[in-house]
Parts: structure tokens; sequence; C-alpha cells
């Protein structure tokens, strides 16, 4: 059963950047994201009426939990959607897995606390993996290098580890995953339709069933079903081997890439996927060490559903 959940949530996460690929961007990214959004918030308060939590929210904890679903399911999206659009999903895919590096930096930064030698190194070999992935584009064709995708990639995963600080703060308070999810789906859905509302977005349901299996895939499972499986699995082995997932994200992600025919394999992106995976597995461990010593910037209580 282990196993089982540790593959499920590996690959449904690591193939989440492919999914939205192939939504395309026939439908307006942001509508396609409020339709995501909408059936996960859905679901989400569906578990809560369901689960009823016995612990309430203070008036103090609303903040940082709308704050929390704003970056990790609205803000973040926003900017990976695009990004992925414009590059490809194996270069996001390696980016986002900075977040192993770029999350306990944030939490660091605001408990002002160090940051271990190994989030450096792990850090250092993420941004090689992404050099190394660019590297038959800048020496053949530079025109089609998208810079601007790049730099949304960077910028998501930078607001989904200001997300994940809130989400560490939520859970230093002792609020329920449930209710954090819930409410900030909710809170995400409300921003992404008021955007849609205000851009005047016309509402399009495409007859197109790639694209319905992509926004199902994308909701049911990337952001519910995945989320469910991986609090399971944590129960079962821990938070430490739980994450050692997301090194295999890169992977996970370049193969599937070339699958579809988006990227052409060669020498390059396997050792981009390698390197990645090195360092974020690096980076993890140096987490766990920094956990197991008593610093708590490590290993934070993962509660968000959509982050992976």
């Amino acid at each position: 059963m282990t196993k089982f959940l540790f593959g499920f949530c590996t690959l449904v996460w690591g193939l989440n950047f492919i999914a939205v690929k192939i939504q395309g961007d026939g439908v307006p990214l942001e509508l396609s994201l409020f339709y995501r959004l909408t059936i996960t918030t859905i679901l989400f308060i569906l578990l809560l009426f369901m689960r009823r939590p016995l612990h309430t929210l203070e008036k103090r904890d609303y903040l940082t939990v709308i704050l929390f679903g704003l970056c990790n399911f609205a803000w973040s999206y926003l900017f990976l959607y695009h990004g992925t659009i414009m590059s490809s999903a194996a270069i996001v895919t390696m980016i986002f897995s900075l977040k192993v590096v770029l999350t306990p930096a944030a939490l660091a930064l605001v408990k002002k606390e160090p940051v271990s030698k190994g989030l450096g190194i792990g850090g250092a070999l993420g941004i090689m993996a992404v050099f190394l992935l660019l590297f038959p584009t800048l020496m053949e064709d530079p025109e089609t290098l998208s810079v601007k995708g790049i730099l949304f990639a960077l910028t998501g995963t930078i607001i989904t580890s200001i997300g994940d600080v809130c989400s560490s703060i939520n859970s230093d308070r002792g609020i329920d995953p449930v209710y954090s999810n819930a409410i900030g789906f909710t809170a995400a859905s409300i921003f992404l339709g008021g955007g849609i509302v205000m851009q005047d977005t016309e509402m399009t349901f495409p007859a197109i069933p790639s694209y319905w299996m992509a926004v199902v895939y994308l909701s049911l499972f990337a952001s519910f079903f995945a989320w469910l499986f991986y609090l399971k699995l944590v129960s079962e082995i821990g938070a430490g081997k739980s994450g050692y997932m997301v090194a295999l994200f890169p992977a996970v992600g370049g193969a599937a890439s070339v699958i579809i025919g988006e990227t052409e394999l060669n020498v390059c992106l396997v050792a981009g996927c390698l390197v990645s995976s090195l360092g974020a597995f690096i980076a993890l461990k140096a987490n766990k060490k920094q956990t197991e010593g008593g610093n708590n910037i490590g290993f934070y209580h993962n509660q968000t559903a959509g982050n992976r």
C-alpha cells in the first residue's frame, strides 16, 4: 500500500504541468484554472462537511489561511500556467522542483535561522539543471527560447514558497488542513472568478475531450486525491521519507514531455533531469537533518493540495 501511495503521488504530481500543456491555451488560461479551482473547492467543502474538524478558526487565522490559498492556488498557478504554455512542461517542472530549496530558505528568513549548506548545494544543482536543459536551445536556436516563460515559472515557484510559509504558520497554530484547503481554494476561486468578470472574459466550454480530461485530472487527481493519499503516506512513513518524491518530479516531467513530443530526447535533457533530482534530494536530506537536529525550518507540515 505504501509503495502505491508513493508511486501515485509521484506520478500524478510529476505530470502536473504536462496536463496543463495538454489543456493548451485554446481556452483562456485564467478560465481553465478557474474550472480547476471550482471543482476542487466543491470537493474540499464536501470533505469538510463529512469530516467536521473540531478545531475552529480564530479571527487571526483567516489572514494566513486566505493568503495561503491565494499564493498556492491562484497567483502561483497563474504564473506557472502561462510559463508552461510559453516554454515547456519539462522546464517548468524542473524550475518548480526548486521549491524544496526556496521554501526552507523563506522559512529561515521569516524565523531568522541559518540555512544549511545542503540547501545551497541543492539550489546550485537545481539552477545547473535548468541550464543543462536549455543548453541545446541556447546553442542551436536561441531566438526560440522563452525567457518570459522561464521568469513566469520562477515567479510562480517563489509565490508558492510564500504560500508554504503561510501553510507552516497555519500548521503551527493547529489549523486542520481540511479547513485551510477548503477556505484557501474558496478564496482562490473567488479571486479568479472576480478577475474573469472584471476582464469580461467569455465563459466557454469547448467540446474537446482532451481538454476536460486534463481539467478533471488536475482538479480530481492532482489537487484532491493525491493530497489525501499524501496525508495517508505521511502518517505511515513520515513527512521526511514522503518528501523525497519531489526529487523524482523532474524525471517524471521530462520523460512525459518527450513522450508527448514536446521535448526532444537528448543527453542534456537526461543530464538535467538527473542533476535536478540530485539537487532536490540533497536539499531534502539537509531539511531532514535540520529537523532532526531541532531546527524546525526543514520539513514544515504539508497542508497544500495544489503546490505539487
